[in-house]
């Protein structure tokens, strides 16, 4: 299983110099940093619904004591200081792939800067395949928990309706999903505004409760998460599981980086939403200090009874836009999964003229919908939902040590007395937060593993097949030397351009041989086409081409493509003036070569793969959609390929 190794030259795209020319104006920084609070935010900002309270009434209850009570403040604060702020903030966030984050972007950064490194480049590349596997759980069951704790809120704001939850909370599932295929753009310019005044509130209402308890002000002190291990370390291990609640999300911050950039999402963190949340936090443990009754839903409590049911309608709107971000954070991976190779050709709309990060995947969409309510309906509560999330999150960060590491001592060469210490406080901590949600593995905790192994799975199955076919199709191709030797000077040649679109760039493509063998013509103008997609977010479009003449009316001609962006084959086409007249659509026919799978002598996998392979293949989408080209000059021939 590999991921391209193309060139590495490509500057970076336009989007990012203007983050870069952001970087010299104080507006245009503070612009892109509060657009990052409405999108990067929203699952680590909505997590006050639920975090604090399942750390004393979740599956591990806590005695609602000082010393719990201010032990599991300071663990939270000095988790969102360790895992948050230093790690992905001031170290991961540095290792960007031309301005892009994220698990695959990272992935392919290691794999073109890792140059012979075989061995252990294969093990990395698995480890990010099955974080990106576990990003697609983690997806399913934020939507579901952030949704549901939110409108849980009317059982404390209005009694009457607690049994309206569960249907209120489908029926905003439903519609937030349905509403995909419109696109957000119209939508996301109020988002920012929105978490901003989220956040603001939640402050407030913290920092009232605070007021009343100052002591409480004391738990950031780290001394108090240790007197809680040394006091009762069985319990303060446990806690651990819910207490990482308080930093899921921070993925998200290294996701999103290529949307914002670095310097906003660093201001955003510092300096608005980690004072809130820090506020937010205290302020519920000020309150249980004071009212241990008010533990069935600290968050709403912390608010005068008059304004609970405001609360709630802020608190869902901010639930739906963190909903919104891991939805679109899923597009956005399987994008780049299928463009890395990982994933078979899908359906990809999009749904804004002018950004074209907005796209909208109707397969993902759906899934992701009918997982999402089945979860809901399933575990009904977001207490027993608590359970099943954060492994996934946990199980992420820990690949992402693995992958810092490989970015440390290969590409940045730290020395090793500052890079040990470093990787050995961030293992320390994301083991011991694994290690305590293995223990809700029979609570809930299995689902997000059986999805991330189902993913990965999946995604395996398809790079290695993909491999496989390519391999099959390059031994049994003919040189095209030869062919052009000996078909060309013989073959009826028609008037026209005839495109044959190949995954190899070596020999003669098999719709070719099929096309001559059946219609014994060669058009004028041959091109052979191949679409490579580098290991970098975007290519310009003055490195998109290489031409070759091959001679007698053929030519070679590679595309190349970052993996953020589409490839759009007729577009490329307008531009070439080196191979004869200008491309016209009307006079160029397209040849695409569809494969059916046999059974091979020599099966390169397991039976079963090999049929899930065939299967994935045979519903992968047309190549003629995919690259868009023109439907009504398309003509697709089979070809039979042993795996």
């Amino acid at each position: 299983m590999n991921i391209p190794k193309e060139g590495a030259d490509e500057s970076a795209p336009a989007h990012l110099d203007a983050h870069a020319a952001h970087g010299h104006s104080l507006d245009g920084t503070w612009k892109l940093a509060i657009g990052a609070i409405g999108i990067v935010f929203g699952d680590i900002g909505t997590s006050p619904l639920y975090a604090f309270r399942e750390t004393f009434a979740g599956h591990h209850k806590l005695d609602l004591d000082t010393l719990h009570i201010m032990g599991v403040i300071s663990l939270m604060f000095w988790s969102m200081m360790v895992v948050v702020t230093l790690k992905y903030v001031t170290i991961i966030m540095r290792a960007d792939n031309k301005g892009e984050g994220g698990s695959l972007a990272l992935l392919a950064l290691i794999s073109r800067s890792s140059g012979n490194a075989k061995r252990w480049t294969q093990g990395i590349v698995l480890l990010g395949v099955f974080a990106t596997a576990l990003f697609y759980g983690d997806s399913m069951i934020t939507p579901a928990v952030s949704v549901l704790s939110a409108v849980e809120g009317l059982s404390v704001a209005a009694p009457a309706f607690a049994k309206l939850v569960l249907p209120i909370a489908v029926v905003i599932l439903v519609l937030l999903f349905s509403i995909q295929r419109t696109g957000t753009s119209r939508v996301g310019a109020f988002f920012g505004p929105i978490m901003l005044f989220y956040f603001l509130t939640i402050a407030t209402l913290g920092t009232l409760s605070l007021v009343q308890t100052p002591t409480i002000l004391n738990a950031l002190l780290p001394h108090h998460a240790m007197m809680f291990f040394a006091a009762d370390p069985f319990r303060a291990f446990l806690a651990l599981g819910s207490v990482v609640l308080a930093v899921t999300g921070a993925e998200a911050l290294y996701a999103d980086m290529g949307h914002f950039g670095r310097k906003p999402i660093r201001i955003s963190w510092l300096w608005f939403v980690l004072p809130a949340l820090i506020l937010n936090y205290m302020g519920q443990g000020a309150l249980l200090m004071r009212d241990p009754s008010a533990l069935h839903s600290p968050f709403y409590e912390l608010a005068p009874e008059v304004l609970q049911f405001p609360l709630v309608i802020l608190a869902t709107m901010a639930a739906v836009i963190a909903s919104q971000a891991v939805i679109s954070g899923a597009f956005s991976v399987t994008q780049q999964a299928i463009q890395l190779g990982f994933v078979p050709r899908l359906r990809i709309e999009h749904t804004s003229a002018s950004t074209a990060g907005q796209i909208y995947i109707p397969l993902i969409n759906w899934a992701l919908m009918i997982m999402v309510i089945l979860l809901v309906l399933t575990f009904q509560t977001s207490s027993n939902l608590t359970a099943a999330y954060g492994i996934a999150v946990t199980g992420a960060m820990l690949i992402d040590n693995c992958l810092l590491a490989v970015v440390l001592f290969s590409l940045w060469k730290w020395k090793k007395r500052y890079a040990i210490p470093l990787l050995a406080l961030f293992f320390t901590v994301d083991l011991a937060y694994f290690a305590a949600n293995l223990t809700k593995v029979p609570d809930g905790g299995w689902f997000p593993l059986f999805i991330g192994f189902v993913v990965f799975t999946l995604l395996t199955t398809w790079s290695k097949g993909r491999q496989l076919m390519i391999n099959r199709l390059r031994e049994s191709a003919m040189p095209i030397k030869i062919f052009i030797t000996s078909a060309a000077t013989t073959a009826t040649r028609v008037p026209g351009t005839a495109v044959f679109m190949t995954s190899t760039p070596e020999g003669v493509p098999h719709a070719l041989l099929h096309n001559l063998k059946h219609n014994k013509v060669l058009h004028d103008r041959v091109i052979l086409l191949t679409v490579k997609i580098k290991d970098v977010p975007y290519v310009p479009d003055e490195n998109r081409m290489m031409l070759e003449d091959l001679g007698q009316g053929f030519h070679r001609m590679i595309l190349a493509y970052g993996f953020m962006q589409e490839a759009d084959v007729p577009a490329a086409l307008k531009s070439v003036n080196a191979c004869g007249a200008e491309f016209k659509m009307m006079e160029t026919s397209f040849f695409l070569a569809r494969q059916t799978l046999l059974p091979s002598a020599r099966p390169g996998m397991m039976i079963w793969r090999e049929k899930l392979f065939a299967w994935m293949l045979r519903n992968a989408e047309s190549a003629m959609e995919f690259f868009r080209l023109p439907t009504n000059r398309v003509v697709e021939l089979g070809s039979q390929v042993e795996i």
